[in-house]
């Protein structure tokens, strides 16, 4: 009796972990089939997000690297490593040690580390990176570990066997190839598959070593993030079909393969084997038919690209139409080279690194300190043909770059606190910044897992500036939220407070004006409002680095984007509120009439834009941002 519950009770268990492990990916392929955005609220059935997946260019362009790199990095390191197993057992000890303890530095180093590495390795080496040097930084940390699977099999081998073949007059080759790989195959096949894996799925040492507008799967996704955008869902459930499939035919093939042998020898039909020799040529020609194909494919994209002008453009994550970026292509015969970042700071890292690029579009803080430190060129405003459509208060008010000598405003907006207005009462919203340490809504709140937006709100509700350098207003302010976090129980989150909100998990949420008119638009019952004590005014622009050689052709393309049928259809896309004026009243007053109360208001004197930060301030802020954090 005793034995079966335990029986019964390890079944539970079990069950338990497929579930923990499953479900996650049971959900994502269910929203996979969601007809609206939501990834949280099922609306019905739909097949728009896997059409829109096969119709986006850019998704099947990060498919095809990502494949291509594991693929090459996997044959590769694979080579390298096994010939380095072979060769280790061969070295004398203290060779050998030395070695194996230098293998082991990148599998126990953390993945940024070696990223960072990667990127100096790279900058100092005067190499472009893309393609080559996601590659390279792939080989690199793929082959420790195909040493490690490799290597137990060779120390396990008889070593005299190699010798014992060579004097049965077998060559060197012929003894590695004959005798010596087919005893290692069950090492070189765990390296392989590792190596493959480890490929597929990186993102890290990606993302650093990337440029030239390549990108894999992963670092497509996490831009994506940035955003709600069901696209994921349905690449993700293609990849784990993809490799659901791989995995039950890996299973079944040599069930089905045993059976037919068995069903052969048992009919005396049985065929004799195969000439190995034969066999390893083709699977040789097979393996250099397809590597010569794929090179033949890259040198034929790079070819197209070197007959036509270039613009590298620096953007942050899902922040354009990317359909807009092919029109603007088209109409100007060149190529744009677009990648993107996932915060201003990792921008600059990337530009202090040594990548290159002719176009930025940061935020003015960071424009400011750019301008500071000789990154950028004066724009030519001579080629900016529709300069007059710009709304005349972001170039005249502009402090971060006064009379926009260096930028040409992009997008703008402000932060403020959406609502449920069922829930939240117009009187407590006369408290202000206050209402979010009203314990009336005890953990019914989502504060942005921003530092500098998050002393922003404490340093306006103390009735300070958010811009102040005196380190008993910040001490107030760091008090100020860890009271709040004490009493509230605030829920720091990302993006993802727009998909909450519109579902309606908290009362009221910290966001950027852009995604309360997204929620609003969504969510009927959501409202949007700035508190009277003033908030951050903050503002994104089109800058020309120092780099660019051709100031024309960057010059047409910030001009395209004032463009007003051009700016509607990229607000359409992105949601915040445009620089170009005809579109901001647009969607002020015509396409969002309900969302009103979500455009900036430039009337509020205690309203501001948040300047770049000594380094003294900012190590101070931020090491009491993490004390908030943690507590």
């Amino acid at each position: 009796m005793r034995s079966k519950k335990i029986k019964i009770g390890a079944k539970l268990y079990i069950l338990v972990c497929f579930i923990f492990f499953y479900l996650p990916i049971a959900v994502t392929m269910f929203f996979s089939f969601n007809s609206s955005k939501s990834l949280t609220n099922f609306t019905g059935f739909s097949l728009h997000w896997y059409s829109k997946l096969l119709s986006d260019q850019s998704i099947l362009a990060a498919v095809y690297v990502s494949i291509s790199i594991a693929v090459f990095a996997t044959i590769i390191s694979t080579i390298l490593g096994t010939i380095t197993a072979i060769g280790l057992s061969k070295s004398r000890r203290l060779l050998k040690e030395w070695l194996l303890n230098v293998n082991n530095v990148p599998i126990m180093n953390p993945d940024i580390v070696t990223a960072i590495s990667l990127m100096i390795l790279f900058s100092s080496a005067g190499l472009q990176r893309g393609y080559i040097t996601m590659l390279l930084a792939h080989v690199a940390f793929c082959t420790p570990f195909v040493i490690t699977s490799v290597y137990p099999k060779v120390r396990s081998m008889d070593q005299n066997l190699p010798n014992a073949a060579m004097d049965l007059g077998a060559t060197p080759y012929q003894a590695l190839t004959k005798v010596v790989v087919p005893l290692l195959k069950p090492g070189i096949f765990a390296g392989m598959l590792l190596a493959f894996t480890m490929s597929l799925d990186d993102f890290i040492v990606s993302y650093f070593v990337t440029g030239n507008g390549v990108s894999n799967i992963s670092i497509l996704v996490y831009n994506m993030t940035k955003r709600i955008n069901p696209t994921i869902n349905a690449l993700s459930t293609l990849l784990i079909l993809a490799v659901a499939i791989v995995l039950i035919g890996m299973n079944i093939w040599p069930v089905i393969k045993e059976k037919r042998k068995n069903k052969l020898t048992a009919s005396g039909n049985a065929k004799p084997r195969r000439n190995s020799r034969k066999r390893e040529k083709v699977t040789f020609w097979s393996v250099t038919a397809i590597i010569t194909l794929v090179a033949v494919v890259c040198a034929a994209q790079f070819s197209t690209i070197a007959n036509k002008q270039t613009l590298r453009v620096f953007n942050s994550g899902e922040y354009v139409d990317m359909s807009l970026i092919s029109d603007f292509e088209k109409e100007n015969n060149c190529k744009v080279v677009y990648e993107t970042y996932d915060s201003n700071e990792s921008m600059y890292t990337k530009l202090q690194s040594g990548s290159t690029y002719d176009i930025l579009v940061p935020s003015d803080y960071m424009i400011e300190r750019l301008i500071k430190e000789k990154y950028l060129k004066p724009v030519d405003w001579s080629l900016i043909t529709r300069k007059d459509a710009i709304i005349s208060d972001l170039v005249s008010s502009n402090e971060y770059d006064p009379g926009c000598k260096y930028s040409v405003p992009y997008y703008w907006g402000n932060v403020g606190i959406v609502y449920n207005k069922n829930i939240v009462s117009r009187e407590d919203l006369e408290e202000g910044w206050e209402i979010l340490k009203n314990t009336k809504y005890k953990g019914q709140i989502y504060m942005y897992d921003s530092e500098r937006d998050s002393f922003m709100i404490a340093l306006k509700s103390l009735g300070y500036s958010m811009n102040t350098t005196s380190k008993a207003e910040i001490r107030e302010a760091y008090n100020w939220l860890i009271e709040q976090s004490e009493t509230m129980d605030p829920v720091y989150v990302g993006d993802d407070v727009m998909d909450n909100m519109i579902s309606g998990n908290k009362a009221m949420a910290v966001v950027y004006s852009g995604d309360a008119a997204y929620i609003i638009d969504e969510n009927d019952d959501m409202e949007y409002f700035v508190p009277d004590e003033g908030t951050n005014e903050w503002c994104d622009a089109m800058v020309v680095t120092k780099y660019c050689k051709n100031m024309e052709l960057a010059c047409k393309f910030m001009d395209y984007f004032l463009d007003d049928e051009v700016s509607k259809v990229n607000t359409e896309y992105i949601g915040y509120d445009s620089a170009v004026k005809s579109t901001f009243e647009y969607f002020r007053d015509v396409a969002y009439a309900g969302n009103s109360g979500c455009a900036p208001d430039q009337t509020n004197p205690r309203n501001e834009v948040f300047h770049n930060q000594s380094q003294k301030t900012k190590e101070y802020m931020s090491n009491l941002w993490t004390k908030v954090k943690s507590n």
